[in-house]
């Protein structure tokens, strides 16, 4: 309706501005116009409001907008926000409620698609209409789809050939196959969350993970408020609370370090119950548990109270030349690997590690499966592994007095 009335306007322009022309000439044989008679006035007037209204004088077309607007993005219906209430049995495979979701995309080009995302437990998560993570647009610009239900949704519309991550921890921007992007809250109260904060250790600025996130197929509270360093500069991290209702640690490295060896100095861990996992790991904040270019060291019995307590691990954990699992005694060690292309060693040394010293527990090198760089950085993190025989029953602690990185 609105082009049709822009047509209609600069049509109307167009024909007053011929007839004040045909009937008001600049000139004419014998005398010249020294004075604007009041209907070119008149016409002046009209353009002018015409102008106001966003109508392209530049050519015979009718236009609503700049030749070259950029396209958008945008929502008409948002769903209500996922929901506060913490539950700590929810499983990785997205156990969470759905509604439906609807936009309207202008400027978009054939064959362009919209990727939904919602943001639920720390990462935005794809949301696959009949298992492609793709929405079709309709010929008025309109599209709608189901979702899972998150904190926030993002709408992202995308160029054909553009792949997603099926999760990420911070959204695409606009480049690269996506042409625009819209974000929004849930409907109603979303759940509060404390604060991330910024620490440093070992010479390192680190920022601590806040609310419920998944590790390793567990859903866990990380509350800021369970990491910290002491006077001497070590490093605390704590599972807090009470059965049911549990927070846990963890903080990531501001920056990715790449090819080199990681070294993690940790105090006597024999004290941590079963279902407590200590992780010293790299990880990328995009792609699935399967591609985020993760190397593990792990402290875990995972749930058994008659289990080993140290994993070397490359993921994906479920092939079996990716995974090497051993048990070390009481006392202090320091859990290091070496990261090169196409090859990791894991190795566990008793003792501070310093100057090469220390008597060698274990060593594994791993030569396929071996991730490449990218956009990984350092995690330690302490949790609950709550699918573990024997759940966890007291408050768990540990100290990592160092960490140290050698390109």
């Amino acid at each position: 309706m609105f082009a049709e009335q822009t047509c209609y306007i600069l049509s109307v322009k167009m024909l007053v501005s011929y007839m004040l022309g045909r009937r008001y000439p600049r000139s004419t044989a014998g005398r010249s116009v020294s004075a604007a008679p009041r209907p070119k006035k008149f016409a002046r007037t009209l353009i002018l409001i015409l102008g106001t209204l966003g109508v392209n004088f530049a050519g015979a077309g009718c236009h609503s907008s700049p030749k070259n607007s950029a396209p958008t993005v945008a929502f008409s219906k948002v769903p209500a926000a996922q929901e506060s209430n913490y539950k700590a049995d929810i499983i990785e495979d997205y156990d969470y409620k759905k509604d439906t979701i609807e936009g309207l995309a202008t400027g978009a080009r054939p064959a362009q698609r919209i990727v939904l995302y919602a943001k639920t437990d720390g990462r935005w998560g794809v949301c696959r209409q009949s298992g492609q993570p793709f929405t079709n647009i309709e010929a008025d610009g309109r599209w709608k789809a189901s979702v899972h239900l998150g904190i926030q949704y993002a709408a992202l519309l995308v160029d054909p050939s553009y792949n997603p991550p099926a999760q990420t921890e911070s959204l695409p921007t606009v480049g690269n196959g996506v042409v625009a992007l819209a974000v929004v809250n849930g409907e109603g109260s979303a759940p509060v969350h404390p604060s991330p904060k910024i620490l440093n250790f070992s010479g390192y600025e680190w920022t601590t993970s806040t609310g419920p996130i998944f590790r390793a197929g567990s859903r866990n509270f990380f509350d800021p408020a369970n990491v910290w360093t002491d006077e001497r500069g070590a490093l605390h991290l704590r599972i807090s609370g009470s059965p049911e209702k549990w927070t846990a640690a963890e903080m990531k490295l501001t920056r990715s370090l790449g090819y080199g060896t990681y070294k993690f100095q940790v105090r006597d861990i024999s004290h941590l119950e079963p279902s407590a996992v200590l992780s010293l790991v790299t990880w990328d904040g995009v792609g699935t548990e399967n591609n985020r270019r993760e190397l593990d060291i792990e402290l875990s019995r995972w749930g058994y109270l008659d289990n080993t307590n140290v994993n070397y691990v490359v993921q994906p954990y479920y092939v079996p030349a990716n995974y090497f699992p051993f048990r070390v005694p009481p006392g202090l060690y320091t859990h290091s690997f070496r990261w090169e292309p196409g090859k990791v060693t894991f190795s566990t040394v008793a003792g501070s590690g310093d100057a090469g010293g220390g008597r060698v527990i274990n060593q594994h090198v791993f030569n396929s499966g071996v991730p490449s760089p990218g956009g990984e950085s350092v995690r330690i993190a302490l949790y609950v592994f709550h699918q573990g025989h024997i759940p966890l029953k007291t408050e768990n602690e540990v100290i990592i007095d160092k960490f140290e990185y050698l390109p």
